[in-house]
């Protein structure tokens, strides 16, 4: 079969435009910027289709070729969809768990983000976790915590918090004996592991409420010992005074 083409000032034209060496090339690099930098199945038939369309009337590429290449594609979007469910299965098992994202912005700055998903959504290709009420991209993912961490994270947090209700330990009172009580006890019952996840600042706010609370004890401790003398002595007084007077 013959092929037929016009030919303009002495160049090739193909359906009114004339051929375009770098057409494909043009072609992948838009394709990979609207897959984000991957070239999916939607680029992929867009390179089929520009292929198609910028080929050599002269020498057309063959139909084999072609078929060739869309068993290709069609292999292509198995795999991307297999793919999918699996991402989808996999993020859907995190509902609950305590997950560390990192988020990379449009500038390049990079942010972590921590917390237990609340829930999983998707919208067409692309899988979204939810954290406090906020929505990350499935991509982002970094690590998924085991139990111990995520308890000690939760300890660390609810730990800084009741130290927060405290006045400043410069200000505390009798009054606030009790309260930093329970915070010693708390701080007492946490493994090394645990307290591993306060920062240096955390660490010496706890340490000058713990040792206001010690010197509190100690005082007290002191004057119920002079106390428990001084009653000791009015005791025996009395007992001597009763004698004399019998």
């Amino acid at each position: 079969m013959s092929s037929i083409a016009n030919v303009v000032d002495g160049s090739i034209v193909n359906n009114g435009k004339t051929p375009d060496t770098s057409s494909i090339s043009k072609a992948v690099e838009a394709a990979s910027k609207e897959s984000g930098g991957a070239l999916d199945k939607d680029a992929f038939l867009q390179l089929l289709v520009t292929q198609m369309q910028y080929q050599d009337p002269l020498e057309p590429t063959d139909n084999t070729e072609y078929v060739s290449q869309l068993a290709t594609f069609s292999t292509l979007e198995e795999m991307q969809n297999m793919g999918a469910t699996m991402s989808r299965q996999s993020a859907s098992s995190l509902v609950g768990q305590y997950v560390i994202m990192e988020e990379t912005s449009a500038t390049g700055d990079t942010k972590t983000v921590e917390g237990t998903v609340d829930y999983v959504t998707f919208s067409g290709s692309k899988t979204y976790l939810s954290i406090d009420g906020t929505l990350y991209n499935y991509d982002d993912l970094k690590t998924v915590a085991d139990g111990d961490y995520t308890l000690a994270v939760k300890l660390a947090d609810t730990f800084v918090a009741q130290i927060n209700k405290l006045p400043n330990y410069d200000s505390l009172s009798e009054s606030d004996i009790e309260a930093v009580g329970k915070i010693v006890e708390a701080y007492s019952s946490m493994n090394s592991y645990q307290k591993s996840f306060l920062t240096d600042e955390e660490q010496n706010v706890y340490n000058a409420y713990a040792g206001w609370y010690a010197n509190m004890i100690g005082t007290q401790d002191t004057a119920e010992q002079t106390d428990s003398a001084d009653t000791g002595s009015t005791e025996e007084t009395v007992s001597e005074d009763t004698t004399e007077i019998v």
